[in-house]
């Protein structure tokens, strides 16, 4: 079930026209990986945004500030700690994620509760609760 459909299509179109954010030299060097690195240096034709190379990260690309933060599903995305952080969440927006520190016992509690709220749970694991199956 997708919510928030027409922000999600909203950062799509935006992130369609954004270009591929490649580290300089990536493409000359097998050893240096294209994942995004911050141009450096004075002479960088990168950084002083040349024509022929590469666009580097700026404001202007950034997303619609409503879909920001929101899970794929179209949920807004909020990590939690303990029960006491689901008081106030709204199941019909909100989805929760448990925090990487929870232990188990936590999470045990934590899932039930928002079982019982409603909530929807991205990283419940082994622990959510079984769907009945539909006779």
């Amino acid at each position: 079930m997708v919510i928030n459909e027409e922000l999600l299509a909203a950062r799509k179109k935006v992130s369609s026209k954004r270009p591929k954010f490649i580290r300089q030299e990536s493409w000359r060097y097998d050893r240096l990986a294209e994942n995004w690195r911050k141009p450096k240096g004075k002479d960088n034709k990168m950084r002083k945004q040349k024509a022929g190379h590469p666009d580097i990260v700026k404001i202007g690309y950034r997303g619609p500030k409503v879909a920001r933060g929101l899970h794929p599903s179209g949920y807004n995305d909020i990590i939690v700690h303990n029960v006491n952080e689901l008081a106030g969440l709204d199941p019909k927006k909100d989805a929760i994620r448990m925090g990487r520190t929870v232990g188990m016992r936590k999470r045990k509690d934590i899932v039930e509760e928002a079982t019982k709220m409603g909530l929807k749970m991205l990283n419940a694991g082994k622990l959510a609760p079984k769907k009945e199956a539909k006779a």
